[in-house]
């Protein structure tokens, strides 16, 4: 059986899905509409349910299973489904959400020991007892959470395996150039992300937590950082102190980003391009891998909405 992303455009279909986003929305003639993003291991795709009534919104809510019958199509260069008929899938039917959760694909312990070992290669007392006092008191969420809501590493475990991707590239670097100081570089690779187990919900139906939308995960992480120096009796007033918290606060680069500041340490500028590397390429992957050669992939909205051709001849 064909899974989601897997479909043609105008090929109809029955298939058990995961609803990962049902978004309540008001129409233009004012009746609500549910915008869905439906899940299954390839990937995800989006629907609208027009018209719903107060009981299907309450009926069709993220986490749950549905069966759902419907038409592959494509509007405005994006993939969508149109929904003919759905209903939620029954117990003695495959209805665990966990069966349709795309997964990264790295085993969970592998990411645990390479992500671990790093650490060791994290020479600077302050910056070793810092990552370890943080990855100990968020390993279950770090290694479990997707690294965003949707695109890039929008997947259970994305956000453990966007952090050993990150530090693949860093080593290359750190190799390349003698001059970086590797541990920091470690260091803000292995935090940049981490307020992100504050920032999102979790792998399941994954939303914006109150915190999240408010603060965000960099002020979130700079939070933690201050948090784990009152417990471990450091002070965070110490240079190297301020410079991992300038990593982690400089990473998203420019202020319309969501930086408070932008990088102004070596290590901080690498730490923001690896970052868009890792991030784009994952984009990039995730639709070319669903995409013929000699066509175009959908659009991508992360990658200011561009579709990409894929070379047959070469």
């Amino acid at each position: 059986m064909k899974k989601i992303r897997e479909l043609t455009v105008d090929e109809t279909f029955e298939l058990y899905l995961l609803i990962k986003n049902a978004d309540v929305r008001i129409a233009k003639n004012g009746k609500k509409f549910i915008a869905f993003t439906f899940q299954d291991t390839s990937g995800t795709i989006d629907g609208k349910y027009w018209d719903a009534s107060e009981e299907e919104i309450s009926r069709f809510t993220a986490g749950s299973v549905i069966l759902l019958n419907g038409k592959r199509e494509v509007y405005q260069g994006n993939p969508q489904v149109k929904i003919i008929h759905m209903r939620v899938a029954r117990s003695d039917e495959p209805s665990e959400p966990s069966l349709y959760m795309e997964r990264a694909p790295l085993k969970r312990e592998d990411m645990v020991e390479e992500i671990n070992q790093t650490v060791f290669e994290i020479t600077n007392a302050h910056w070793q007892r810092i990552v370890r006092y943080l990855l100990t008191q968020y390993q279950k969420e770090f290694f479990d959470f997707p690294a965003a809501k949707r695109n890039h590493h929008a997947f259970a475990n994305g956000l453990a395996y966007h952090t050993v991707s990150m530090l693949r590239l860093g080593k290359a670097i750190c190799k390349e150039y003698n001059e970086l100081n590797a541990a920091l570089l470690y260091s803000g690779i292995i935090l940049h992300d981490l307020g992100k187990v504050k920032e999102l919900s979790g792998a399941m139906a994954t939303e914006y937590t109150l915190a999240g939308n408010l603060i965000g995960h960099l002020v979130l992480i700079d939070e933690e950082i201050t948090k784990a120096c009152i417990a471990l009796k450091i002070d965070e007033n110490d240079e190297d102190v301020v410079v991992l918290r300038h990593m982690v606060l400089a990473h998203h680069g420019l202020l319309e980003y969501g930086s408070p500041v932008r990088p102004r340490i070596m290590e901080a500028e690498v730490l923001h391009q690896i970052d868009n590397i890792d991030a784009s390429i994952q984009m990039m992957l995730s639709s070319v891998r669903q995409t013929e050669p000699g066509e175009y992939t959908d659009r991508i909205f992360g990658l200011d909405n561009r579709s990409f051709y894929v070379p047959k001849d070469i």
